[in-house]
């Protein structure tokens, strides 16, 4: 079945229209969707490697143009639909915490998350709604989302090919690795997110948001 599943998947990688699709799917994940584009990316890459920074690109403009769109909600209808959005992708909790973080390290926190799991859509509603200045939010947005996908798109670029031929002779055993690598992925962000500046513990245990 995981190994039908693979060949589907990779078959609809490869279609034609499969870079916008892509690109829609990061402009949405980016204020909305709650599931990011990156297992995407990463099939459309592997399934096609000469077109990987091609994918990467569209990925990036797709995202910083959701990004767009969610800094919109937050500054102009966050009571109407931002709050309610958060509410529904379970980050009401997380709000006020981005809106400290955000305050304090302002497009440091938007680029280093290029590197974490923090969903993006929590912190371009959160930017918007704190009225952080927009050509800052649209620049460091650029370098998160290029980091982000990029990398993707580079290693896929040089190294595809082989990693395409040991997948396809070791697929379950490429699945069980990947499903251990982001498990302990998340397991040392919270392990290291124990430890840092004042700043950070302060907005760590930060519950509610004082304007």
């Amino acid at each position: 079945m995981l190994r039908r599943l693979y060949n589907w998947t990779m078959a609809k990688a490869e279609h034609r229209h499969a870079a916008w699709w892509l690109a829609l799917f990061a402009f949405v994940e980016a204020s909305f969707f709650p599931i990011p584009p990156h297992p995407l990316l990463g099939l459309m890459c592997l399934a096609n490697p000469k077109q990987a920074l091609r994918y990467a690109a569209f990925a990036t403009i797709g995202s910083v143009a959701g990004g767009l769109l969610g800094y919109a909600i937050g500054h102009f209808l966050y009571a109407s639909v931002g709050a309610q959005l958060l509410a529904l992708l379970h980050l009401t909790q997380s709000f006020p915490k981005a809106a400290c973080y955000l305050r304090e390290y302002g497009v440091e926190i938007i680029i280093i998350k290029g590197a974490t799991p923090i969903p993006f859509k929590l912190l371009t509603i959160t930017a918007g709604f704190i009225g952080m200045p927009l050509v800052p939010f649209l620049l460091a947005s650029v370098v998160s989302r290029s980091i982000s996908f990029m990398i993707v798109g580079v290693l896929f670029r040089l190294f595809g090919v082989p990693i395409k031929r040991f997948i396809d002779k070791y697929l379950g055993l490429v699945t069980v690795a990947f499903v251990v690598l982001l498990v302990a992925g998340f397991l040392a962000v919270t392990l290291l997110g124990g430890s840092g500046s004042t700043a950070r513990q302060r907005c760590d245990t930060v519950t509610s948001f004082a304007p």
